[in-house]
């Protein structure tokens, strides 16, 4: 891979599009087998599929918007910079992780989110821009996103809210 390829050139590449959550995003899988509704525990009440994935793309300007899914995911690391990982957990704890490639350094190239967590994440390093992948399962519909409110959870994480409002928030 080329140390001069840009954001642009990956995004068009991969035909990556705005997303809500998490900067540029494409869906690349959804499983052809079906859970039907009532099967899984609470919150998932309507049918979904077995699992999902995604590409996507975090940028300073398209950063990953303070949200959570109630579906377990694992981020994958694929090309760029790393980004750091906030996630705020159910049980009222936290995690700071950094995902990327230096594996000697701390870095991780898969990270678990458990279901329900809140994240977000930024960019760290001189390409600014990371290509990360992410699986889901159950599979994600729409009714399993929640954007969250930095107030609200600065409010109910006050060990790490100074972090938490250190994110980027992106332009309405």
């Amino acid at each position: 891979m080329p140390n001069d390829i840009s954001a642009e050139e990956i995004r068009q590449q991969l035909q990556l599009e705005p997303n809500q959550t998490c900067g540029f995003v494409r869906s690349t899988y959804t499983s052809g087998l079906s859970i039907p509704g009532g099967t899984l525990p609470a919150p998932f009440a309507q049918e979904r599929p077995a699992g999902t994935a995604l590409f996507f793309m975090v940028t300073p300007e398209a950063p990953v918007r303070l949200h959570r899914i109630m579906n377990d995911q694992l981020y994958h690391y694929y090309l760029g910079d790393p980004i750091e990982l906030l996630m705020l957990l159910e049980d009222g704890t936290h995690r700071l992780v950094t995902v990327g490639p230096d594996l000697m350094n701390g870095q991780q190239v898969q990270v678990f989110i458990p279901g329900g967590t809140f994240h977000t994440a930024r960019i760290t390093g001189a390409r600014r821009w990371f290509l990360g992948g992410s699986t889901e399962w159950p599979g994600v519909i729409p009714a399993d996103v929640e954007l969250g409110d930095m107030d609200a959870l600065a409010a109910h994480f006050p060990e790490v809210a100074t972090e938490i409002r250190s994110f980027p928030v992106p332009a309405a």
